[in-house]
């Protein structure tokens, strides 16, 4: 597994496909995951796009790159993703994938250089840092089959999950949790208390021209939908897709649509690139 030391951090990350693929992709997870939150639905997608080389990046203080003291907010997980993304993509050409807490930071890396990135794609992306600012719709649960009946009420996949299933939970288990597992608390509870960044979050007084792509959860208690329709005129050339019985994870809840609308969105940012 490679590390990479950027801003007095070991950042480890997960790389797949050629190093020297004509598209490069940086994809970062939400908050506290680590890379395994979108390998598990990105990787899927690329497998028939060998054009493609693609970094998953655990973020400081989750997944195996440890938060040294000096990690305090967001702003300083965005300067360490600032400073490898431009060790990592020597050529400064690249796509965005970020979920969550890891769209908000790939809307600061838009806006930081627009020109950059070749196409951003936000999966149910945190658009207001403040958890009580957010304008979310409350919990609801659309669909249980009889497996996840069985299962205990009040855990963290009943309180997230809007289609509670088998596959739903045995995806959640591949996926969220063993990233849950390793985060290193005292490091989460240090960002937590600096959550909002002070970069920007969108191109300064102009829009950001390349291919994107909105992959939202109607029923997303966590982050919703309604936000990220207050930002989309920053982003001309957006699909926005708001999909029902999709809640926060919304790429496992409803894993074909986001096939094909990542799968499109590619497209896009290859025809034009």
């Amino acid at each position: 597994m490679p590390f990479l030391t950027v801003a007095g951090v070991d950042l480890h990350y997960v790389e797949h496909g050629p190093t020297a693929a004509e598209h490069t992709a940086v994809l970062l997870h939400g908050f506290p995951p680590d890379h395994r939150l979108m390998t598990g639905c990105f990787e899927p997608v690329f497998a028939d796009r060998p054009g493609w080389r693609r970094l998953y990046l655990d973020l400081p203080g989750m997944g195996r790159t440890v938060a040294p003291d000096t990690i305090r907010g967001t702003d300083d997980v965005f300067a360490v993703v600032q400073a490898a993304v431009r060790q990592l993509v020597p050529d400064g050409r690249f796509a965005l994938c970020g979920e969550s807490y890891g769209g908000y930071l790939s809307r600061g890396l838009v806006a930081a250089d627009p020109a950059a990135v070749t196409g951003l794609a936000l999966v149910c992306p945190m658009v207001i840092a403040d958890h009580a600012a957010r304008d979310v719709p409350d919990h609801v649960v659309l669909y249980r089959d009889a497996f996840a009946a069985a299962l205990p009420r009040g855990t963290d996949f009943d309180a997230i999950a809007v289609v509670q299933t088998e596959e739903t939970y045995a995806r959640t288990q591949r996926e969220v949790v063993p990233g849950l597992t390793v985060a290193d608390p005292a490091a989460v509870e240090r960002i937590s208390r600096n959550y909002a960044g002070t970069f920007p979050l969108e191109p300064a007084d102009r829009q950001y021209p390349g291919p994107t792509l909105f992959f939202l959860g109607r029923q997303d208690s966590s982050t919703g939908y309604r936000d990220p329709w207050q930002i989309l005129e920053h982003y001309p050339h957006a699909t926005f897709a708001v999909l029902d019985r999709a809640g926060h994870n919304a790429q496992i809840e409803q894993p074909a649509l986001f096939s094909a609308l990542v799968s499109d969105w590619l497209d896009r940012v290859e025809q034009a690139n």
